[in-house]
């Protein structure tokens, strides 16, 4: 059956702004500067103000971001990081590339995200810096979390990849720890049309540094001062971002109130375990993941209905190939039960509400099929 609902709609976003967009592009292409110049430097200047920070350094990825806040942090071999079992395996090969070894703990069975006490307990005489993920757009308990590395003197990275305008006790994603990392990968809130990413910081000295590792460690042409990469956000990338920020917060609202017709349907419906954010949480919904025993069933039945739907994660960090396989299944018991129910449904802001009906309609006949 041809798929008459689809998990996302990247066109549809772009249509909406398509002649802002041609307009930054040509700007872009008529100004014959496509690195590091005036569109990234007003692209940084503008996401930090929208996050509520002093910097923002563009870089190519999420993934780098995280590897070059921590090394500009000074992290790296015999060092251990922290980071969440249930998450996407980007966390954990960032801190694998610095040289430093990712320390997986359990997550809340509530939330899905990192749960501080299993952190704590997990701090060692070599852990430097722990990175919460603010999974589905939901923060992390980030109060609980920064007490953690208050107590332990630990470096705090938000992994914000899907989490761009969420905020902590009204304090947005990307101000609530040591730095932020963004992913700007065209399927996140705020999307560009390829890989992209940035680091959010009050930290001046971080900032520094993380402008010379994103550029071959190069303070001007020719010197170098330390071992960098090349991790640029470039020139077109920037000024789609530009266009596209004034609009985030509309897009969120629109995402929230799509998440709330998912909730009214869904609510009495114990087969299905629906999100239930904290009270302190005001999450972007980059996702709206439920929980199905019967999981695999329902994606089957929602497909043969035309509608897509996504698993996020069938193969969870810990036991991908990078990091021990099938002989690690177990090591922890809730993600990988979360994991193995988790069913994602199609959610974006140009999604009619007419669809979102027609999803969660669908996905009730499909458990009352199963039951």
């Amino acid at each position: 059956m041809p798929r008459s609902i689809s998990f996302l709609d990247l066109r549809a976003g772009q249509a909406e702004i398509e002649a802002e967009l041609a307009a930054a592009l040509e700007r872009v292409l008529s100004s014959g500067q496509y690195l590091l110049g005036p569109e990234l430097e007003a692209f940084e200047r503008e996401f930090a103000a929208y996050c509520g920070v002093r910097h923002c350094v563009g870089v190519a990825s999420g993934l780098s971001a995280i590897e070059l806040t921590l090394r500009a942090a000074g992290i790296g071999a015999g060092d251990e990081v922290i980071v969440p079992a249930y998450t996407w395996v980007a966390t954990w090969l960032a801190v694998s590339a610095t040289g430093a070894t990712p320390v997986g703990v359990d997550v809340l069975e509530s939330t899905y995200n990192i749960d501080p006490e299993q952190a704590e307990a997990s701090v060692t005489p070599n852990t430097a810096a722990i990175v919460p993920v603010h999974f589905r757009g939901e923060p992390a308990d980030m109060a609980a979390i920064g007490a953690v590395a208050s107590a332990h003197c630990l470096l705090v990275i938000e992994d914000a990849a899907q989490a761009h305008g969420a905020k902590h006790d009204g304090k947005r994603a990307g101000s609530l720890g040591d730095a932020g990392a963004f992913s700007f990968y065209p399927a996140k809130n705020l999307g560009a049309l390829g890989d992209g990413g940035a680091v959010t910081t009050d930290d001046d000295e971080l900032a520094a540094k993380l402008r010379l590792l994103r550029n071959y460690g190069m303070r001007d042409r020719y010197r170098i001062e330390t071992a960098g990469v090349n991790s640029r956000l470039a020139e077109l990338q920037a000024a789609v971002l530009r266009v596209k920020l004034p609009r985030l917060d509309a897009w969120n609202r629109a995402r929230a109130a799509l998440a709330e017709m998912y909730g009214r349907a869904f609510a009495g419906e114990a087969a299905i375990r629906m999100p239930q954010p904290p009270p302190w949480a005001d999450p972007v919904w980059h996702l709206y993941l439920v929980g199905l025993a019967e999981r695999d069933r329902c994606a089957g039945s929602l497909a043969a209905r035309g509608i897509e739907s996504l698993v996020h994660y069938p193969v969870l960090p810990h036991l991908s190939g990078a990091y021990g396989g099938d002989a690690a299944r177990g090591s922890f018991p809730v993600a990988e039960r979360l994991s193995a129910a988790a069913l994602s449904l199609p959610l974006h802001p140009h999604l009619a509400r007419t669809g979102c009906d027609a999803v969660a309609a669908a996905l009730l006949d499909a458990l009352s099929d199963t039951q």
